[in-house]
């Protein structure tokens, strides 16, 4: 076994990509079902009727896409384990041919001399899980911190960070609340045990970690900043039961040892819940790709919020996402004044965009230049920021839209795997190779 190259402390450069969307492989070498290949099964759900049963097919071609990191100078290469590959069933039995798998993986980063970030879950749940209730089952989390000992007992030696959760507002409110992500759920506001119970997860899985020899220990948050879409007291009173709900809700219990006001009881947490959660980490992911407008709802709304387009008309991705680098900046200020010393140091774990199949894709040079611009920005204002990692390495399935989307430095030819790295895949190697002496991005 190689060890692990370089040092947690210098700033990590990276490319950032999931399991389900890139390997491909979902039947290969005893291999379990998650919640997102039944979901790309049932009529309507996924544009086009696409699944991820070839992906990019990185299951079979991961050296050439190691390589292509390697190619960019990066520091690190952060990917997901995918739980039904280790443990098929989510409980019992571990399939040694999959583990073996990201056992390769992660030598194979050593050897190119890669940090391995390592997310341990990024929203493909065993669908035997599912079966049992999901997230909604309190005895999930218990069955993820089980599955965490199982990895890193394997790779714990050569994995320089490792991610328990990403995004699990994403996972509560478009999988449990809105029925737009898998599992397909519409509960809304009945969606909050999703919430409580992967963060319980996260907790559980924090323990499992460092009881198995991990180093250094993160989650990986979505954040949506909500603006007021404008100055009528109602819209901001909105604006701030957005930021409770699906901001605030993944990281005060961390980092304050409580909820913020969600507006409704919370049943669901038990005694002695909130110290597990907010059991200590070193590093908090920070995933960004823009705010979202947030109006008063309307009489007989289930939320306490309607959302909106953002003031100000900013341009958007081709995704229709709006370009708001201003936005980042003032989330990653706004962390720092709301966690103050409790505040781990950050890594940027997500932050790229979508436009068209060209290889010369300027208007993603431009977006990456504006946020990297962004994040030096808070660094200069006292922001203790260690990582940027582009979302993604590859074009890849892009959940409920497909293949339509591409957010990859690397273009992929879905019809012959042909990987041809786009003008954005030089500009971000020259924006690696020209950052200072430790790594980090070069103040203007």
């Amino acid at each position: 076994m190689t060890p692990v190259p370089g040092s947690t402390s210098d700033f990590q450069w990276g490319v950032a990509t999931a399991a389900f969307q890139i390997e491909g492989a979902t039947g290969e070498d005893g291999r379990g079902a998650s919640v997102w290949d039944t979901f790309c099964r049932e009529p309507g759900r996924i544009r086009d009727g696409h699944t991820a049963d070839v992906a990019c097919d990185h299951y079979h071609r991961w050296p050439e896409d190691l390589d292509l990191i390697g190619g960019l100078g990066a520091r690190a290469y952060r990917f997901s384990i995918a739980w039904p590959r280790v443990q098929p069933d989510g409980s019992g039995p571990v399939n040694a041919k999959g583990l073996d798998f990201y056992d390769r993986l992660v030598d194979g980063l050593a050897e190119r001399g890669l940090n391995a970030t390592a997310t341990l879950f990024h929203w493909d749940l065993p669908q035997p899980l599912e079966d049992a209730g999901g997230w909604l089952n309190r005895d999930t989390a218990a069955r993820f911190a089980e599955y965490a000992a199982i990895v890193a007992e394997r790779l714990a030696d050569r994995v320089a960070l490792w991610i328990t959760l990403n995004e699990p507002m994403v996972v509560m409110a478009y999988g449990y609340a809105f029925g737009v992500y898998a599992p397909g759920r519409t509960l809304m506001l009945g969606a909050l045990p999703v919430a409580h119970h992967q963060l319980l997860g996260h907790g559980l899985a924090v323990e499992a970690l460092r009881g198995a020899g991990a180093r250094s220990v993160g989650i990986a948050n979505h954040h949506i900043p909500g603006q007021a879409a404008s100055d009528r007291p109602e819209d901001a009173t909105a604006a701030q039961a957005f930021d409770n709900l699906l901001n605030w809700q993944f990281t005060d219990p961390i980092l304050r040892g409580g909820y913020p006001d969600l507006g409704v009881d919370l049943p669901h947490v038990r005694d002695g819940d909130l110290a597990v959660i907010a059991a200590p980490i070193d590093v908090l992911g920070v995933n960004y790709y823009n705010p979202v407008g947030v109006a008063a709802p309307a009489e007989g709304d289930e939320l306490p919020f309607t959302m909106t387009d953002v003031p100000g008309a900013p341009p958007v991705t081709g995704m229709g996402w709006p370009v708001v680098p201003a936005a980042l900046h003032r989330l990653l200020t706004t962390l720092k004044s709301r966690y103050g010393d409790a505040l781990p140091p950050i890594q940027i774990t997500e932050s790229g965009c979508s436009y068209d199949e060209a290889l010369d894709d300027r208007p993603r040079i431009d977006y990456l230049s504006a946020h990297v611009d962004a994040v030096r920005a808070a660094m200069n204002d006292g922001v203790d920021v260690r990582g940027y990692y582009v979302w993604s390495l590859l074009d890849n399935f892009e959940w409920a839209e497909g293949y339509h989307p591409r957010f990859g430095l690397v273009h992929v030819d879905y019809a012959t795997q042909r990987r041809t790295p786009r003008a954005s895949y030089a500009w971000y190697r020259e924006l690696i190779a020209a950052s200072g002496p430790d790594g980090r991005p070069r103040r203007r």
